[in-house]
């Protein structure tokens, strides 16, 4: 089983959206047969059935085992992968380009260059996966919190500079047998949790403290477009 499977064949990605076989496809973590599929998910054998022959026919689950109980065969399934990840190559058509329009300070663009990055990825360990070979990549995930706005484009400025100058101290257009590589570096807002609905006080007076917001304040959110 592999850690996680990027689905490039749009047939294969409808097929994994269907909520039922999502279903499956998690159980499946741990093989079963369609017998102990329908008593854990509460579903009749004839459908799970029909739903592991649709998941095994695009590979998202495989044969692990056949076991005889007396006259009859049980056929055990698992998963492919543990986890699943759509390639945007699923939507290649209108998928987004980051050449289109370059802007490090647009969040859109980010989300370009993370759609490349999914599917350049995607690719390689589905060729990797093929020839039983690694993938040689890297990457680093940091939080940080800013104490204002000015500190974080002077953050993102000296990170820009720290990029470019490594790119130019590496980067040799005409090394002979060099491979070319993808540096992709992003800085983002973490979106805030979902808050917890708390129910109204009934007993209290309504609230009639005024809104000290101004009028032209900008709506909070994680949709931005400035991306520093």
């Amino acid at each position: 089983m592999l850690d996680v499977a990027v689905i490039e064949d749009p047939a294969a990605a409808e097929v994994s959206l269907d909520p039922i076989r999502r279903r499956i496809l998690a159980a499946l973590a741990e093989p079963g047969s369609a017998a102990a599929l329908a008593a854990r998910l509460g579903l009749a054998r004839q459908k799970v059935n029909y739903h592991l022959k649709e998941l095994e026919r695009h590979g998202l689950v495989e044969l692990a085992e056949e076991r005889r109980k007396g006259n009859v065969t049980e056929r055990v399934y698992r998963a492919t992968a543990a986890s699943y990840v759509i390639s945007p190559a699923v939507l290649a058509a209108v998928s987004p380009d980051p050449a289109r329009a370059p802007d490090q300070l647009s969040a859109r663009w980010l989300l370009a260059l993370g759609s490349r990055l999914v599917q350049e990825v995607g690719t390689l360990l589905t060729g990797a996966a093929r020839a039983q070979r690694r993938v040689a990549s890297f990457g680093i995930d940091a939080e940080v919190r800013f104490a204002s706005a000015a500190d974080r484009t002077a953050f993102a400025d000296g990170l820009a500079e720290a990029v470019a100058g490594l790119v130019a101290r590496y980067h040799d257009e005409s090394a002979p047998g060099g491979r070319s590589h993808r540096v992709v570096v992003g800085l983002h807002q973490i979106p805030a949790a979902p808050a917890t609905p708390v129910a109204p006080d009934t007993d209290s007076a309504p609230d009639d403290t005024p809104d000290d917001t101004p009028d032209d304040a900008p709506a909070a959110g994680p949709g931005q477009e400035n991306a520093r």
